[in-house]
């Protein structure tokens, strides 16, 4: 008995690694653009991954480690960064915001219904929370350094160019969910 939850446990521990290393790989596939906005990556995708893959308590577990690693120094972060000044800066509220993004996608998976579209959901909701959660952090840190930025003016280049490219992430991350789940233990 001890050894089978012995080796559930490094089952566990292994699929959280593993996912906390696809979402450091998904942040550094990045897409440039033109200044003020922000480069484009897979962040996202990584994380809604992780919670539709491994559930929600090891996929927020997953999210949390990476960052933690992040917070660490590694360089995990979208262009290779890493370090509590890329957790403390003015796009960290989105970073910290996907951890919000994981609990609200575990919270909602108990829900009853149809899987894929419970699980839609709840990549939808929780996007929206990290969408808030980081533009409030935003115009904080905005306001702390004496300027003001109008709160349309943050979601036009925080969140705005950003809607579709993630609505086609939680596109892919569904379909890739269904496929991959009878393969994750």
């Amino acid at each position: 008995m001890e050894a089978a939850k012995t080796r559930f446990q490094v089952r566990d521990l292994t699929y959280i690694g593993i996912f906390a290393a696809l979402m450091a790989i998904c942040a550094w596939i990045s897409i440039p653009v033109p200044p003020p906005l922000i480069p484009f990556t897979l962040q996202t995708l990584g994380v809604f991954l992780a919670v539709g893959l491994l559930g929600g308590k090891r996929g927020t577990i997953a999210v949390l480690v990476y960052i933690l690693l992040g917070a660490a120094g590694a360089p995990v972060f979208a262009g290779f960064h890493g370090g509590m000044g890329s957790i403390l800066g003015l796009a960290g509220g989105y970073i910290v915001g996907f951890l919000f993004t994981a609990l609200v996608m575990w919270a909602m998976e108990r829900l009853p219904g149809n899987r894929t579209l419970v699980l839609g959901a709840s990549m939808v909701l929780g996007l929206a929370v990290c969408y808030a959660f980081g533009t409030a952090w935003y115009m904080v840190l905005y306001a702390q350094r004496g300027e003001s930025a109008a709160l349309g003016s943050v979601l036009a280049v925080c969140v705005a160019p950003f809607l579709v490219p993630d609505a086609i992430k939680i596109a892919l991350a569904l379909l890739l969910t269904n496929r991959l789940k009878p393969h994750i233990k």
